[in-house]
């Protein structure tokens, strides 16, 4: 029987390089050696109490090294890890205990802003998960207050001599849950091998700009760890490449800086917003970025499209190239990239990476041709077994062949594709198709936006009407009637946004997207 379990991007390197740095957090640091003794005393203690291969472990964590610890703990049981967003309340937490058959949710205790553990504990008793297990550094709170077993509890009794559990190729190890922005948040079951595969793919994408041999590059993690992005293109890419990882407990421009010039930060992944708020941070305190990350080697953008403006004044600014990708959650995550080996397309999120099929097809599923827009759909080995318990959701998203992601984009004569949108953000105007980002990237290039956000609005004539929510650029002044005015002159008479309202900022979720949801129901 063939055997794979995702906790060997770990293991393999702890045997190749086990007194290399694997994690840093506030200057301290644990090895290789260190990470995957603490992993295996974890999975001591989980079987202990009773979980084993096939069951499914909640990890609600931010990025702590706990989180490393915990995650391939779960994996070397033979467990699925489940992944929740620290931002959950504790109703939501219960949907997804319940949802996913959780039989343990290992969480972070929190801070009085944020007691993630006191939700959990609600969560818990809401959904009857069996086991609580608190991470906290007062082992008394989490047993009286709470109360609960404690992560150092189940790993006391244990030494860090543990055989990982064999897990065929197809068996599930994660379950990440969509962010549900068109109904219930579904758990996409993700297997070992589309999770170590894709990790891998990774690492060969951007190895040609590591330093690699007997030198260790560092990585910097601000990304939240509950995401796609970051389990798989930095935790396991990184750790499959023997990376030292700098964890960030959240995005700050301050702070993010200030990592990338002590800890020598070689490669970073950020969301479009995070490269615009490094943009603002260093011009409106003077600041000049190329000395503070002159080891950055390369900067990676995904999770949303990157405006083109944005990207060209970050790689001026910095000197530093960026390569924006495409993925999604249900493809582990990673689609589509730009490759260090040729010119990037502006614009554009790239080739389909090793393995990876893409194409565009119309509302019948039939190709369409280059140029022209489509419904992106993929296949390869990266691609999910299945929304958990979801049969009929698992067969529409799945038609064809094809895994149907939502996102409207369009291939070139060359294989590169470009997402224009997704299908649930294009606005809908007296029959015509509306697509909001064609719109904001033209909008960012006018020297009074600094953030642009296009929605559609009720209308009774034309069913929805366009309009542009605008964060305004330190000390440029400009009124809503010359920004209309001014869209009126670029774009075609059904596309131009009839009414523009100013925020001083504009939403955004845990990974830094900005969230249109919010924005629809606010505007």
């Amino acid at each position: 029987m063939a055997t794979l379990n995702l906790a060997s991007v770990l293991e393999h390197t702890a045997r190749l390089t086990p007194d290399r740095q694997a994690i840093t957090f506030n200057q301290s640091h644990l090895t290789y050696r260190q990470l995957d003794t603490q992993a295996a005393r974890v999975a001591a203690g989980l079987t202990a109490l009773g979980i084993g291969p096939g069951d499914h472990v909640a990890l609600s964590c931010p990025n702590l090294p706990f989180f490393p610890i915990a995650y391939f703990g779960i994996l070397k049981a033979g467990a699925v890890v489940v992944p929740l967003n620290v931002l959950l309340k504790p109703r939501e937490i219960a949907y997804h205990l319940r949802d996913s058959d959780a039989r343990a949710l290992i969480a972070f205790e929190g801070t009085p802003e944020l007691p993630i553990g006191v939700m959990a504990r609600a969560a818990c008793d809401d959904s009857g998960c069996p086991h609580l297990v608190i991470i906290t550094a007062d082992p008394a709170a989490a047993t009286t207050v709470l109360p609960a077993l404690t992560l150092g509890q189940i790993m006391h009794p244990h030494s860090g001599s543990f055989e990982t559990c064999d897990r065929r190729p197809d068996d599930t190890a994660v379950i990440l849950y969509t962010s549900g922005t068109t109904g219930q948040a579904k758990g996409a079951e993700l297997t070992h091998d589309n999770m170590v595969s894709n990790a891998i793919a990774s690492h060969e994408m951007f190895r040609p700009a590591m330093i690699g041999g007997v030198e260790q590059d560092t990585g910097l993690i601000t990304l939240p760890l509950f995401h796609s992005t970051a389990q798989t293109c930095l935790m396991n890419m990184g750790l499959y490449g023997g990376l030292r990882l700098v964890l960030s407990a959240r995005f700050e421009p301050r702070t993010c800086l200030e990592l990338m010039e002590r800890e020598r930060i070689g490669f970073w992944i950020g969301v479009p917003t995070m490269y615009w708020s490094l943009l603002q941070f260093v011009a409106e305190h003077d600041i000049d970025p190329v000395p503070i990350a002159k080891h950055l080697k390369l900067c990676v953008s995904g999770g949303a499209p990157m405006p083109h403006e944005v990207m060209r004044r970050f790689e001026d600014s910095f000197q530093a190239r960026i390569l924006e990708g495409y993925g999604l959650s249900e493809a582990s995550p990673v689609v589509s990239f730009n490759q260090l080996q040729r010119p990037s397309k502006p614009g554009t999120v790239g080739l389909p990476i090793f393995g990876v099929t893409i194409a565009c097809v119309d509302e019948q599923d039939r190709p369409v041709a280059p140029g022209e827009r489509g419904e992106v759909v993929v296949r390869g080995p990266n691609v999910m077994k299945g929304y958990y318990n979801r049969p009929a959701d698992t067969a529409e998203a799945f038609r064809g062949g094809w895994f149907h992601t939502g996102d409207i984009g369009t291939l070139d004569d060359d294989g590169y594709l470009t997402i224009v949108d997704r299908r649930s953000d294009m606005i809908l105007r007296g029959g015509f198709n509306v697509y909001p980002r064609e719109i904001e990237e033209l909008m960012m290039t006018h020297p009074a936006v600094a953030l642009v956000a296009v929605i559609g609005v009720p209308d009774e004539r034309l069913g929805e009407e366009v309009k542009a929510l605008v964060v305004r650029r330190p000390g440029v002044e400009t009124t809503e009637s010359e920004l209309v005015e001014w869209c009126r002159d670029q774009f075609a008479a059904f596309k131009y946004p009839r009414s523009v309202e100013f925020r001083e900022a504009l939403p955004v979720g845990a990974t830094g997207k900005i969230i249109k949801r919010e924005l629809r129901s606010s505007a």
